[in-house]
């Protein structure tokens, strides 16, 4: 984890490098730093996915409106203070992202942060971890 999770009206598609605002959060997921000034979140454990909504209604329906919900799920032990600096970075990281959209087109933006407290589960195997946990 985090694992920061993406859901749009593909009517942004034509608009937009999704691909581009995936390597921008993935690297502002990165680049959060605790208060002793060390890494939040491992290299490793960090995604980013986009997916279209096949379906959708946006509003009232009556023009182009488009949508944009992202949900980051991280395990807890963070402070409040580091899941507000995550919240406020990748905002930002969004909005600097869609700012000529903001000029033409109608859209809604979400941020929700989730964490994963009492998971009855969570089964994890990766050989991603190693490649960045090297001394």
């Amino acid at each position: 984890m985090p694992q920061l999770v993406i859901l749009y009206t593909p009517n942004i598609e034509p608009k937009t490098d999704l691909t581009a605002l995936c390597r921008a959060l993935a690297d502002t997921i990165l680049a959060v730093r605790d208060e002793a000034g060390l890494q939040v979140f491992p290299t490793g454990g960090t995604r980013v996915l986009a997916y279209p909504a096949a379906h959708f209604a946006v509003a009232d329906g009556r023009a182009d409106y488009a949508f944009v919900y992202l949900n980051l799920r991280m395990a807890n032990g963070r402070s409040e203070a580091v899941k507000q600096q995550a919240g406020h970075a990748l905002l930002a990281t969004v909005k600097r992202h869609f700012a000529p959209i903001f000029e033409q087109s109608l859209i809604g933006i979400t941020l929700q942060i989730d964490e994963s407290p009492g998971q009855v589960y969570d089964g994890k195997h990766s050989t991603l971890h190693p490649l960045f946990n090297r001394p």
